[in-house]
């Protein structure tokens, strides 16, 4: 493992012993990260945990299975006790940036389904200001052109996210639209402004939704402190 593998270990790991206990029912994200928080869920299963995961994307439900983590859809009648995922960017106040695995819908709604948002990643994802990581959206493929336009118009450089064979579909069947804004000082103003596109899906601004940050760098793992 490379030194950021093992930091991405040790704050996906330190996420799962902190805050996942036997019989809960939790969401596991996407991504580099988040991988390791579902190994770790299975380490517990493993060793007789009784624990039940909603993931973030098809990518991960593949992880679960992998790692022998039982999945099952969002309950309707019941919240998750705590959701375990990663970030693109981080800022002081716990807002976030997210979507570069293109899961960003999902994972928001599991975000939003659960009692505890827990984020984890290293130290690089931290942030004064968000916006230097383009901004996703999800889009519905008919409303992409008109999407683009209307994001253009406020002066945003916008490319439509391709894979190196074809167009990126998300596991909705949407198209990506990244957005490079340079900088979001306001990211609530943002994202209620783009959230009433016609045709946006989702916008990779998770705003008050953290309620936990691990940050892992090379002298361990730390619980960062939100500045209000």
């Amino acid at each position: 493992m490379t030194p950021i593998e093992e930091q991405k270990r040790a704050v996906g790991y330190a996420a799962v012993d902190r805050f996942v206990r036997d019989g809960m029912l939790i969401g596991l994200g996407t991504g580099s990260t988040a991988y390791f928080a579902i190994e770790r869920t299975g380490q517990m299963i493993a060793r007789g945990a009784h624990i039940r995961a909603v993931p973030t994307s098809l990518a991960t439900a593949a992880l679960c299975e992998h790692f022998g983590v039982p999945t099952i859809p969002v309950p309707r009648d019941a919240r998750l006790a705590v959701a375990i995922d990663g970030a693109d960017e981080i800022d002081p106040r716990f807002d976030l940036i997210k979507g570069g695995g293109g899961a960003l819908f999902r994972e928001k709604i599991v975000a939003l389904v659960a009692e505890r948002f827990v984020v984890v990643a290293d130290a690089s994802k931290r942030v004064a200001t968000l916006g230097a990581f383009p901004l996703p959206l999800e889009v519905v493929p008919f409303a992409a052109p008109y999407v683009e336009r209307a994001v253009r118009a406020l002066g945003v450089h916008v490319v439509e996210r391709v894979r190196a064979d074809g167009p990126f579909r998300t596991d909705n069947g949407n198209v990506i639209l990244d957005c490079a804004y340079g900088a979001i000082p306001y990211p609530a103003a943002t994202l209620a402004a783009l959230s009433g596109i016609e045709g946006v899906v989702a916008v990779g601004l998770f705003v008050a939704l953290a309620t936990d940050v691990l940050i892992a760098g090379p002298d361990g793992v730390i619980d960062l402190l939100r500045e209000d």
